[in-house]
């Protein structure tokens, strides 16, 4: 047994960590989980909060193998395993000229876990979610037997699984529609804002112009400047023969114990980023790691937050609700804990996955320390999700590790239809997780 938690480092979970290379391990590894307890896929351990782990069950670290290979190159389809990580997927694609369809912020997340979790990029205005981009996968089901789903062959248990958050079954293989790109550079506009109403506005009008655009926005200053942010739009441009993508520079040594993320050093570095962007729209040629995946040269940054760890809380309010988005920001603003990275989008087209998380609104993912004052940390995200589902939003489940269940179907219409599928495909519950457990899924 092993203790492991997620990429917040809270809530931990003791539980038996098994490794399968292949399809024969993992279905050998699913049907010797215990019945009550039952067993969890795990990637790269990248989400957040509890949906990769199982308290005293199974949590399979699922490793297949496969190379990437190309089905189609010139429709630009690629079959990957979904033990690959994004960033295999970018290396191989980029002699040929394409990119991934969406990307998270950090390349370091399975193909696996980015069709369970249904991850969404700084496209989505453009390209929506990523399971819009997968033709068909391969399941391995909890009875043992592996079956190929796309949107013709079992719609259902296709959207089921998609944002299923791993709960349908191990997934093996998928079919991905990738892009093709003029080169592996990115052209990106910067510039900051003074305001949180100017942050949204700019980021309205750069739909037309932009593939990706996202802001960070500084809910550490109050007043007349809360929510002053920095935008970033960028679109793909030719390159001159650079690397797609570096390796880490540095990382956070493993005996750092202590957080360093308070309110002091939030608003100090907050102040530092926005002084640093210029005042007027600026060009750069960026690379995919300096504009996609900034964290990920520092490995490990998340002991940054040290021993207690931290939460991420991601919502999304429909366009209709956009006037609550202030009032959130400012109880995030105002209140005892240090709010730090956080990052404001615009969603558009919704998938149909039945627990996919983006909905057309705006979004706000922000990252919370664990403080020693949990119960008034907990009071305060029980107030803000109360706002977000009266104003018919969600909370995204791949970043989550503490939201009450009763509040699931309300985010999720389609919750009744998930779990019928969820019935069909595993009556007796093989599969799942602390989420799962604790959501009632």
């Amino acid at each position: 047994m092993k203790t492991i938690s997620g990429w917040g480092g809270n809530p931990k979970s003791v539980t038996n960590l098994v490794t399968a290379d292949g399809p024969a391990q993992i279905a050998e590894a699913v049907a010797s989980a215990p019945t009550d307890r039952g067993l969890i896929a795990r990637g790269l351990g990248r989400s957040y909060g509890d949906a990769a782990q199982r308290a005293g069950g199974t949590t399979l670290v699922v490793r297949t193998g496969r190379e990437p290979t190309w089905v189609d190159q010139s429709k630009g389809l690629l079959r990957a395993s979904a033990s690959a990580s994004i960033g295999e997927l970018i290396r191989f694609s980029d002699p040929d000229g394409y990119f991934i369809p969406v990307t998270p912020g950090t390349r370091h997340v399975t193909v696996g876990g980015a069709i369970a979790a249904d991850i969404h990029g700084k496209d989505h205005h453009r390209a929506g979610s990523f399971g819009m981009h997968i033709e068909s996968l391969r399941l391995l089901l909890a009875g043992g037997e592996t079956v190929e789903v796309d949107r013709e062959s079992d719609r259902d248990l296709f959207n089921a699984t998609v944002g299923g958050m791993g709960l349908t079954g191990i997934i093996l293989e998928a079919d991905i529609r990738m892009i093709p790109v003029p080169g592996n550079r990115m052209l990106v506009d910067t510039f900051r804002t003074a305001d949180l109403d100017v942050t949204m506005t700019a980021l309205s009008a750069s739909e037309s112009t932009h593939r990706y655009s996202v802001a960070w926005v500084d809910l550490a200053t109050q007043g007349l400047s809360m929510g002053r942010g920095v935008v970033t739009n960028a679109n793909h441009t030719t390159s001159e023969g650079s690397a797609p993508l570096g390796e880490t520079e540095v990382s956070v040594p493993s005996m750092w114990c202590f957080g360093i993320v308070n309110r002091p050093t939030v608003a100090a570095f907050n102040e530092l980023w926005f002084r640093k962007a210029p005042g007027q729209s600026r060009r750069s040629a960026q690379s995919y790691d300096r504009f996609f995946y900034p964290l990920d040269m520092v490995g490990d940054w998340n002991r940054f937050y040290g021993r207690r760890g931290f939460l991420q809380y991601q919502f999304v309010l429909p366009f209709e609700a956009e006037a609550r988005l202030p009032e959130i920001s400012e109880l995030l603003a105002t209140s005892q804990f240090p709010v730090s990275f956080a990052v404001l989008k615009r969603f558009g087209e919704e998938n149909d996955g039945f627990l996919s998380f983006p909905t057309p609104g705006w979004t706000l993912a922000v990252d919370i320390p664990i403080s020693s004052s949990p119960h008034d940390l907990e009071n305060l995200l029980r107030s803000l999700d109360e706002m977000i589902v009266d104003n018919g939003g969600r909370i995204y489940l791949a970043k989550d590790s503490r939201l009450r269940g009763d509040l699931l179907s309300a985010m999720y219409p389609e919750l009744g239809s998930f779990l019928e599928v969820r019935e069909r495909v595993d009556p007796n519950r093989r599969f799942q997780s602390d989420l799962s457990v604790r959501l009632g899924l």
